[in-house]
């Protein structure tokens, strides 16, 4: 199929992928209602995509973005978003197995790109490659090809209150295990509640939370790679066992009823200066300034050790990639659809001022993101960032993962057991 859409608006040259939305029910009507339309010669071709998507935070936004879209092109966007808390990708499992397939939906690159291969259409040859940064096309790269375009950059570390950390007398931030331990005490003394725990979400412990160890190996690929050749065990790393200590911490000066707390509780007591700190990242901004617009927040850093300079780093990487399903009827609309989002000045102004994104884009200039992307920008640009892993693990892991830290939360579990289990699972599903 020829692809004959052109934007109509000005375009900057570049553009930052952002946020798509999602694919529904009710598609599988929409697209025979489009097919029966079609039958008839003469009569327009009438396109709806359909976007299934994870990111909560930006779910209203994106759905105003589909139907500008709709507006300035006539195709029909419907956004579907299972996330804050939802198992995305059970759920996106789920839409394929009763092929009501979405036409564009997430993917996180590595090995989840290698599980969804079949699936994915090469975007090799978009206008919008050549801009992207080096480290945005990393996820999505397979066999030289290019299957995804990165939604944004982000990093997480611990959102910290800035007038409860004077008010506890903290006048030097945390970069240590030492410092943080300190910081959680002084708090505490103060009668402020350190940490806001949600470990009711897996995704909070078994993903970003369980990153850390791993992102502070001398080489996490190597490390990775160990595990899949059976020659590295959790329980006899270093890292990890250093990694039960600051888990500990945050049980201990934590909220109430970490097991029961989820995503949006969890921000909305440090938004309402509840707690001094949340594990969360930039993507959390706009939920917390919501609730409390006046609140002065920045990040620290999640140590392990008192390894000042290894510690002083906060995870940066590419939350998730928008991709194309190849085997869709629309594969070269959804295409449009992306271009648009990249390179327009819709897309852009949806992506940067509503979305607030960091821009994966080099020619994206983005200003006032806010005080938490400010801070994941002085890091990265100060080059002190750490890698995302998750996306490496074997399929399903990190669901198990999340499950055995909330048993270790629970007391049913001994942390040797629990970094045993985590190898145990590494290993069946590597088999």
């Amino acid at each position: 199929m020829k692809r004959t859409w052109r934007l109509s608006t000005a375009v900057m040259t570049a553009g930052m992928v952002m946020t798509l939305a999602a694919c529904g029910g009710g598609s599988l009507t929409e697209n025979e209602g489009s097919n029966d339309a079609n039958a008839n010669e003469g009569e327009k071709k009438e396109v709806t995509l359909n976007v299934f998507q994870f990111k909560a935070e930006i779910a209203k936004d994106l759905e105003a973005m589909a139907k500008e879209y709709e507006e300035e092109t006539g195709v029909k966007v419907t956004v579907q978003t299972v996330g804050g808390g939802a198992d995305y990708g059970a759920a996106l499992k789920s839409q394929f197995a009763s092929g009501n397939e979405p036409d564009i939906f997430n993917n996180g690159g590595f090995t989840e790109a290698k599980t969804w291969q079949d699936k994915l259409e090469d975007l090799s040859d978009e206008k919008w490659v050549g801009d992207l940064s080096d480290v945005a096309k990393e996820p999505m790269t397979m066999d030289g090809k290019l299957y995804g375009m990165p939604m944004n950059l982000e990093g997480y570390g611990f959102i910290y209150n800035k007038e409860l950390f004077k008010k506890a007398g903290i006048n030097e931030l945390p970069k240590t295990l030492s410092e943080l331990t300190e910081a959680a005490e002084k708090l505490d003394q103060a009668g402020i509640t350190p940490f806001s725990v949600g470990y009711a979400e897996f995704w909070i412990l078994g993903i970003h939370l369980l990153n850390i160890p791993v992102a502070q190996q001398d080489d996490p690929d190597a490390f990775i790679q160990a595990l899949n050749d059976n020659k590295a065990k959790f329980e006899d790393n270093e890292q990890f066992q250093q990694f039960l200590k600051l888990f500990d911490l945050t049980i201990k000066y934590g909220n109430k009823n970490p097991l029961t707390t989820d995503y949006n509780t969890q921000v909305t007591q440090f938004a309402q200066g509840e707690t001094a700190m949340l594990q969360q990242g930039n993507w959390a901004q706009q939920m917390i300034l919501d609730v409390n617009p006046d609140i002065e927040m920045g990040f620290v850093p999640i140590p392990i050790n008192d390894d000042k300079e290894k510690m002083d780093r906060l995870p940066v990487g590419v939350p998730n990639n928008w991709v194309v399903n190849k085997n869709s009827q629309y594969k070269e609309e959804a295409k449009d659809f992306l271009e648009w989002m990249a390179t327009s000045e819709t897309g852009q102004d949806y992506m940067v001022n509503k979305f607030k994104f960091i821009p994966a884009f080099k020619s994206i200039e983005a200003n006032d993101l806010g005080p938490l992307a400010d801070d994941i920008l002085a890091y990265s640009n100060e080059g002190k960032t750490i890698s995302w892993n998750w996306f490496k693990y074997p399929d399903g892991a990190v669901n198990e993962y999340g499950a055995l830290m909330q048993a270790y939360v629970g007391g049913q579990k001994t942390g040797d057991e629990m970094l045993q289990d985590f190898t145990k699972v590494w290993l069946d599903k590597t088999k």
